[in-house]
């Protein structure tokens, strides 16, 4: 691990960060119906389910599971060759992922009194259930999971904070930056972060990233991250305009059109195409989005950083 301890790497304003990032969450975040329980066994059939799949297609499958198997119980009782039929007609990756759910079942009835283990430690000892999967179904099921780091929370660590690409400095980062006793919105929030705003081909704008303020590649431009070797299209883009305002607001606090505008493009002309007309409209998607505050000053109008 780099030698820097994990506090250096995240802004001094951090309860100011969290809460940015819950907000945008609850305000609106992708419906699936697992995060609509706190029930473990639908929760470890997600996970288990998307380990090789996209979400979007484990719906249906997910869905279907649970309508032949309703509990842990059904699914403990079940012929092993059936589960494992099930896995392969939904294409839904390793058969020995539909062994391990279906022993794993069989553990909880048998070895724990039909009752889930609560905490990460409890529940990696079920058949199958690795690191990951038990502390997601202790953050979602439970409340009670440290932070989860998978490849988009490493994604959105590394581009927002420079955490460097190494796994040590990544969970000492993540669990630093959760807030206490709130893993399962924590978890979901900073997951539904890389899944929509910061993909390998970043959506900051788009997806009204909350945390563009401190981001490290929105300030710089540069959007590789350890899954994202080569430099996503970015020159020119809205998103790098966007970016130099922050930025330059930053550091010249208030300022007027005419003299943010050519710090934000070399071809600003106060009439042109990206004059006036075009910097605020920008502004405007700044200001909708919390971070810039614009006022009228003997007809002119300025720009700030919103506090």
């Amino acid at each position: 691990m780099s030698e820097a301890s994990p506090e250096a790497y995240l802004p001094a304003d951090r309860d100011r960060v969290r809460t940015r990032l819950i907000e945008w969450y609850t305000d609106d975040h992708r419906e699936y119906p697992w995060r609509e329980t706190t029930d473990p066994y639908p929760i470890l059939v997600s996970e288990v389910m998307s380990q090789q799949t996209q979400l979007d297609r484990v719906v249906d499958a997910w869905a279907d599971f649970l309508d032949r198997w309703p509990t842990i119980a059904d699914l403990a009782a079940a012929d092993r060759a059936d589960v494992v039929g099930f896995w392969t007609d939904h294409s839904l990756g390793y058969n020995n992922r539909a062994k391990y759910l279906h022993e794993a079942a069989r553990e909880v009835l048998e070895d724990h009194d039909g009752t889930f283990p609560r905490d990460p430690d409890g529940l990696q000892e079920l058949m199958g259930v690795g690191p990951y999967t038990a502390n997601a179904v202790a953050s979602f099921a439970f409340d009670n999971g440290d932070a989860v780091v998978d490849t988009n929370v490493k994604r959105v660590l590394y581009r927002a904070f420079d955490v460097p690409d190494d796994d040590e400095a990544f969970e000492l980062v993540a669990q630093l930056l959760m807030p206490d006793g709130d893993s399962r919105v924590w978890n979901n929030a900073i997951m539904e972060l890389g899944g929509v705003a910061c993909e390998k081909t970043p959506a900051c704008d788009s997806a009204g990233c909350p945390w563009r303020e401190w981001c490290h590649a929105y300030e710089t431009g540069d959007f590789t991250a350890p899954d994202v070797p080569t430099q996503p299209d970015f020159e020119g883009s809205r998103r790098q305009m966007r970016g130099r305002v922050v930025r330059t607001l930053n550091e010249h606090g208030e300022l007027a059109l005419d003299k943010l505008g050519p710090r934000v493009r070399v071809d600003y002309a106060p009439d042109g195409d990206y004059g006036r007309e075009w910097l605020r409209d920008l502004l405007g998607d700044l200001a909708d989005d919390g971070m810039v505050d614009l006022r009228e000053r003997d007809g002119t109008t300025v720009a700030t950083l919103r506090e």
